[in-house]
């Protein structure tokens, strides 16, 4: 299974032209929160029809998965959390969404919203308590916000992830889990776009300017894991202990070029 992970894309129609654009060649696409951007002279409801349609057609091209960011919350329920009521419904586009798990052979996706209060937090909590029974060779996680004191979620003076997912993640040992969130963790000292907790591979894969967005391309039966970014290219094997720094990429499979 080939897989390209994009997070914090923020409106940036040519980013999303870019993930269309190159949807053909992977088995699954994911979008790991923060479609929207809060900050845009676009009003958010233009900004929702937009996306959507770049979210149908991706869907027409590959399997696609997304989950919401704090820049994609548009409404308070009943609870008085804000949630991202707009995406409630991009199953009748084809695209997984927030609160669903997913079989895809022997792999299980979760993709998890973004929590704005206990709420929110507590369904997310029973989604991973209901999942985790359930057989897998392999267990995939996606949800916007990265780890707790973790390299991914590091901005250069202090950790901004996510301490209820660092407990999620060390009680359930998924395989992967896919975030995004903290934009400048893989460019700066002490951070990283990739991080294990125990036999966990975390993700994060920043967030860049330009046309073509940071970006992970994992192939799960090469077992590796390629990021590139503005900055440069690094690959790991996912079948061996982490080791920093990671090799700078001299090559790519064919399939990639």
């Amino acid at each position: 299974m080939k897989i390209l992970i994009v997070a914090d894309i923020h409106y940036s129609l040519k980013q999303y032209d870019w993930v269309l654009a190159m949807a053909p060649r992977f088995d699954l696409v994911i979008l790991a929160g923060d479609l929207l951007e809060i900050s845009s002279s676009v009003e958010r409801r233009a900004q929702m029809v937009v996306v959507k349609t770049y979210l149908e057609h991706l869907a027409e091209t590959t399997r696609t998965i997304v989950c919401s960011g704090n820049h994609d919350l548009d409404v308070v329920d009943d609870n008085g959390e804000q949630i991202a009521d707009w995406m409630r419904d991009l199953d009748l586009l084809g695209v997984i969404g927030d609160s669903t798990t997913l079989r895809l052979g022997d792999t299980l996706v979760t993709v998890c919203p973004w929590w704005d209060g206990p709420s929110t937090q507590d369904a997310i909590a029973a989604q991973l308590a209901a999942t985790a029974p359930e057989p897998r060779d392999r267990w995939i996680w996606v949800y916007h916000a990265p780890p707790a004191e973790s390299p991914v979620s590091w901005d250069g003076k202090r950790h901004y992830g996510d301490t209820e997912l660092r407990r999620w993640i060390e009680k359930y040992q998924p395989d992967f889990v896919f975030s995004g969130h903290v934009h400048n963790s893989p460019f700066i000292s002490g951070g990283s776009w990739a991080d294990r907790i125990g036999k966990t591979w975390v993700f994060n894969s920043g967030k860049q300017i330009g046309e073509v967005p940071a970006h992970i391309i994992l192939d799960l039966d090469a077992e590796t894991a390629w990021w590139f970014s503005i900055y440069g290219a690094e690959t790991i094997p996912l079948d061996a202990p982490i080791s920093r720094p990671f090799p700078a990429i001299t090559s790519v499979p064919d399939w990639m070029r």
